[in-house]
């Protein structure tokens, strides 16, 4: 679903407008702090980032979501649900980076739940998250996802979490 609509948020489809916002995000060293390559320090890299999203609903018909309160355009975050093999299997990857000014206000659990019920008749949904990532940790498991086993990935020890 290119738009999905939420109590409080619009869902929708990247596009290339979206760059400088994915740039912001990604850059913030305070959204970064789990990611092992720390932020992405140039915005060719944050160009990279959005032309693999927007290939994913090219080529695939889903992918990630800009995430804006129903009343103004200004993007609070990306995520979603992306194709993805994440431990030699073929599964949906669950997403969610917000900007820290968003934080704490449940956008996180919010789109996880609307990305839950895009994906549940598309297969396997999965969100691997970092075992000292205890924030995005609590909102897997709100949005009813259960904890499976610790996996090793991006050279890191990670939880994978299943719907």
């Amino acid at each position: 679903m290119e738009v999905v609509q939420t109590a409080r948020m619009v869902l929708s489809r990247v596009t290339a407008d979206d760059l400088d916002a994915v740039h912001e995000i990604h850059s913030d060293p305070r959204t970064s702090v789990y990611h092992p390559g720390g932020p992405i320090t140039d915005i060719e890299s944050s160009r990279a980032m959005l032309g693999l999203w927007l290939d994913d609903w090219d080529e695939r018909g889903l992918g990630y979501w800009a995430a804006r309160p129903r009343d103004s355009q200004h993007v609070l975050g990306f995520g979603g649900l992306r194709h993805a093999v994440v431990d030699g299997r073929h599964v949906l990857n669950l997403y969610y980076r917000f900007r820290p000014s968003a934080w704490g206000n449940g956008y996180a659990l919010e789109l996880a739940r609307a990305a839950l019920d895009v994906g549940r008749n598309l297969g396997t949904v999965v969100a691997v998250i970092r075992d000292i990532n205890e924030p995005s940790r609590r909102v897997a498991e709100r949005a009813g996802m259960r904890r499976e086993r610790t996996i090793p990935y991006g050279g890191l020890p990670s939880d994978l979490y299943v719907a």
